[in-house]
């Protein structure tokens, strides 16, 4: 009997499957309920004192080799399931990757850098929590000047001095400290002010200013440069500049292009004028030219800056500035036929 055990023990240690039906069939065989084990163990009563200790050992090898080899293969067939299920059919056609998009606000940014650089406009940036003289001194606000006030600028606690950039014109007069003459740069970026948050305006927002100074730079140039803008980013020519008033530039004047009349919309947004106010603009004032070392007898130059969001809600025809910063993915989804 003990070598029938023996035999038995060869054959579980020799058995090996990649089948669960062979692997089940293999357990119910050996030790189940009717199983060989336990059909040994029955016949134990019946082995002669002098064996049993012997017979014991035997019938306890048997179960403990049958048991060690299911649990192995069972754990093995387990692991092949789970490398199955991970990667799956490999001779399957690959999960196509959701393609991304940019955010409006980066598309009509990158839009008018483009138009610019085609004219020799190159990029600056600069840091968007600023100190007083780059923001407001060195452009030629006076003290008294309300875009200093707490109502309108986000002062650094910590230090009065320092302030999140209303502007990026403070790009503009650190880039004038550090390059001569001729200069034409623009300069993208976000910028920040204290106003209340509604449909049409936030305090967040991001900007575009450009500078152009060279020796006999006219008014002249200025137009003819909004008017080459403005027929690339809009398809639109006509425009009409009209006085206005800023303290960096003088003269000064705001932008307006006709957008038309007709649509419904064209009526909304230019409040039935067709006419509709994109930026501002102007000769660069010889304090500011001044301000930074730069001989104004010399030099001259013009400025401009303008509201990419205000331009996004125009090509875009969107009426609630608010959505650019909700991150919305289905507001952004809508912008991948634009990358």
């Amino acid at each position: 009997m003990i070598d029938k055990i023996k035999e038995l023990i060869g054959e579980a240690q020799a058995f090996t499957t990649d089948n669960k039906e062979t692997l089940d069939a293999f357990r119910i065989k050996f030790i189940s309920k009717k199983g060989l084990v336990n059909e040994i163990f029955a016949e134990f009563k019946n082995v002669p004192n002098d064996q049993k200790k012997d017979f014991g050992q035997v019938i306890n090898t048997l179960k403990n080799t049958v048991e060690e080899k299911i649990k192995s293969i069972q754990e093995a067939l387990e692991a092949k399931e789970e490398s199955n299920g991970f990667f799956g059919d490999l001779t399957r056609p690959g999960t196509p990757i959701s393609l991304g998009s940019r955010h409006p606000i980066s598309l009509v940014k990158n839009q008018v850098i483009e138009i610019f650089s085609n004219i020799g406009f190159n990029v600056s940036e600069g840091p968007e929590i600023e100190d007083d003289w780059h923001n407001f001194e060195a452009l030629n606000f006076p003290a008294h000047h309300p875009a200093r006030d707490m109502q309108d600028t986000f002062f650094v606690q910590m230090n009065p001095d320092q302030l999140l950039r209303t502007h990026t014109s403070s790009v503009q007069t650190r880039y004038m400290e550090n390059n001569k003459p001729p200069i034409r740069t623009i300069s993208p970026g976000r910028v920040f002010r204290n106003e209340a948050i509604s449909s049409r305006s936030h305090c967040i927002f991001h900007q575009v200013e450009g500078l152009y100074i060279d020796k006999d730079v006219s008014f002249a140039d200025l137009k003819q440069t909004l008017m080459y803008f403005t027929k690339e980013m809009f398809g639109k020519s006509k425009i009409r500049l009209r006085p206005s008033y800023f303290p960096f530039t003088e003269p000064s004047a705001e932008l307006d292009v006709y957008w038309g009349l007709k649509t419904e919309t064209d009526y909304r947004i230019t409040k039935g004028t067709g006419w509709l106010e994109i930026m501002g603009c102007g000769m660069v004032d010889p304090n500011v030219l001044k301000a930074v070392n730069i001989d104004s007898n010399e030099y001259s130059g013009f400025a401009f800056g303008m509201g990419i969001e205000r331009m996004a809600m125009l090509l875009y025809q969107l009426g609630d500035i608010r959505m650019y910063f909700e991150n919305d993915v289905r507001f952004l989804e809508q912008f991948k036929s634009n990358f």
